[in-house]
């Protein structure tokens, strides 16, 4: 009401026709319930005071106007030109990856790519970039579940034969057959004779994969053990992230000391030249994920390598052939 007592129609508010949207889009419902189908309901949407014009935006589309626009918000520009480097490395390592592909299929190629490390070191994280923009048909990611009551009485090796790549395919490992170097004995699951024999019997068993053409590359993902604790506390908080937790994650710290005893030994004694260990520096998640990949393009001679359009060596501060002298930070 104004102040004569009279009624005001005039709305302060910009006046929407929602139903007239909704009967030109053939709702029914979209009519006046009180039988007068000729009105229609408006609902109000409160206007901004701001007003941005084509000058304003072709303002802010400069240098200048980019970085005070983000010091308005509180965007630190160092941060967002270092994603999109990121992204756009990601995105040409990935080009070259499809081209790999089309390579492995075209020649019957057949490639193993094992990732190992410690709970948290970014297996998974990193899979997903290598997989992202793959065919399907000719790749496959294995991530076996414990094994059977079956499985238990087999030959250790025998569900990890039945994963092997075809010919023109790749296969991703997340965790291998070398649970049973680190994982297992360190979390009681296998007796010191299992262990004994597994660690004797698979040089013998990658030879015989190597001299039948298949490529092994073994990664393993170096974390230190804060940056470990680190992300197990972003996995309790983050409800996307708590289907990653174990059982044995609650005991991977305490048990720091004998996964790097086991791993040790298990670079000591599976390092080989037909299939030699690789380690990652993964502190980093990122540069982890764009190293490990451009490693596996390094090391294969794919069609079109020659026209990449980005760098294809990794950085050997980052990935590195296992020595026995050289400092690991897990």
């Amino acid at each position: 009401m104004n102040a004569d007592g009279k009624k005001n129609n005039r709305v302060s508010a910009t006046q929407v026709d929602v139903e007239a949207v909704a009967v030109a889009n053939g709702d029914p419902a979209a009519h006046s319930s009180n039988g007068n189908s000729g009105k229609v309901k408006k609902l109000a949407i409160a206007k901004s005071d701001s007003k941005i014009t084509a000058e304003d935006l072709a303002r802010i589309n400069t240098q200048k106007g980019l970085r005070a626009l983000l010091q308005a918000k509180d965007i630190k520009i160092k941060d967002v030109l270092t994603d999109l480097q990121y992204e756009e490395e990601l995105e040409n390592l990935q080009v070259e990856l499809v081209k790999l592909q089309r390579w492995v299929q075209e020649k019957g190629m057949r490639i193993a790519i094992l990732l190992e490390g410690r709970d948290a070191a970014g297996k998974g994280g990193t899979i997903r970039r290598f997989t992202e923009h793959l065919n399907p048909r000719s790749m496959r990611v294995v991530a076996l579940p414990k094994p059977t009551q079956q499985e238990t009485g087999q030959w250790y090796f025998q569900r990890y034969t039945l994963q092997l790549p075809n010919a023109g395919e790749i296969v991703f490992f997340d965790r291998s057959w070398y649970n049973r170097a680190v994982v297992e004995p360190v979390n009681g699951f296998c007796t010191k004779l299992e262990y004994q024999r597994f660690i004797q019997q698979v040089p013998e068993f990658e030879h015989m994969l190597y001299e039948d053409g298949v490529i092994i590359i073994k990664f393993w993902f170096s974390i230190s053990k804060d940056e470990q604790k680190k992300r197990f506390e972003s996995r309790h908080t983050n409800p996307l992230k708590q289907w990653k937790l174990s059982p044995i994650d609650d005991q991977a710290q305490a048990l720091w000391r004998e996964y790097t005893s086991h791993k040790e030994e298990m670079f000591s004694r599976t390092h080989m030249s037909y299939s030699p260990w690789i380690v990652v520096r993964a502190n980093d998640k990122r540069m982890a994920r764009l190293e490990s990949i451009r490693y596996v393009l390094s090391l294969l001679d794919y069609g079109g390598k020659a026209d990449a359009s980005v760098r294809l060596f990794p950085d050997p501060n980052i990935v590195s052939r296992y020595h026995r002298k050289s400092g690991n930070i897990d």
